[in-house]
Order: structure tokens, then sequence, then C-alpha cells
């Protein structure tokens, strides 16, 4: 089996673009785990997965507001069933420690609680969409 110098570079440089700690690439039989040491102690070690589409990773154009970021890995949804009224509209304003949309991972619905007060700005994502650790989800102004 010959190692593709290339790819594990990329995965090194993903590293350091998306500020992860850890990072897993698989393509059929190969598996390739790359990591480096963290500067802070965090709450939860989280790994993510190279996807094909790397827009997945990257953060929004966005550059001034609050975001509320995704606290896991997992499956979003903005409202809490199919057809119901959605957790937040854009323009909604919203105070901190509201639901904002639910991440779901391994059959558990997790509630996304707003970081601060303040308007609705954009949501980021769409419903069924998934999502990664610390992905934006909604800027607030």
């Amino acid at each position: 089996m010959k190692i593709d110098k290339r790819l594990i570079k990329e995965l090194v440089e993903n590293l350091k673009d998306f500020d992860l700690t850890e990072l897993e690439y698989q393509q059929g039989e190969i598996k390739i785990k790359v990591s480096r040491a963290s500067k802070t102690i965090e709450q939860s070690k989280s790994s993510a997965v190279v996807s094909p589409n790397k827009a997945v990773l990257k953060s929004s154009d966005e550059s001034d507001g609050v975001r509320v970021k995704s606290p896991i890995i997992g499956t979003a949804y903005l409202a809490p069933e199919p057809g119901a009224k959605k957790f937040v509209e854009v323009g909604s304003k919203i105070k901190k420690g509201q639901t904002v949309m639910i991440v779901e991972a391994m059959k558990t619905m997790n509630h996304v609680p707003s970081t601060a007060d303040g308007e609705v700005k954009k949501i980021l994502v769409e419903d069924g969409q998934p999502v990664e650790f610390g992905q934006p989800l909604i800027v607030l102004k």
C-alpha cells in the first residue's frame, strides 16, 4: 500500500485552516487520522470527518454579529417536528438561552440555545442539513 503524502499534507492543512485538533478521513478500507495537541482544554473531545464537500466546514462570509454554533456533530432541524413552526425565522427577536434549532446525534435531539439576546440576521443551515462541531448555525445582530 502506497501512502498519498499530498492527502496527508492536505489533511494537516485542514487542521490548521479549520482550527481542529483531530481529523479523520476514510475512503474504502483506507482510514487516516491526523491530530495535533490542543492548547486549551475543551469540555468534550470532538473529531471531524473530512467530507468531499469542504463547504460543510467553511464558515459564513458574515463578519459582524454573534454566531450561534453547533455544540455537536449531527443533523440540524429548524423545527421541533416535520411540518411544525420553525423555532426562529430571519428577523425574529430572541433571548439568551432560547432554543434556536435542534441538532440530532445518535437518535438524541439536542436543543441548541442562543448564546445572546438579539435579532436573527441570517440562518446559515438548511433543515435536515448535516453540521459539524463548532459550525456557525445562526448570525444575530
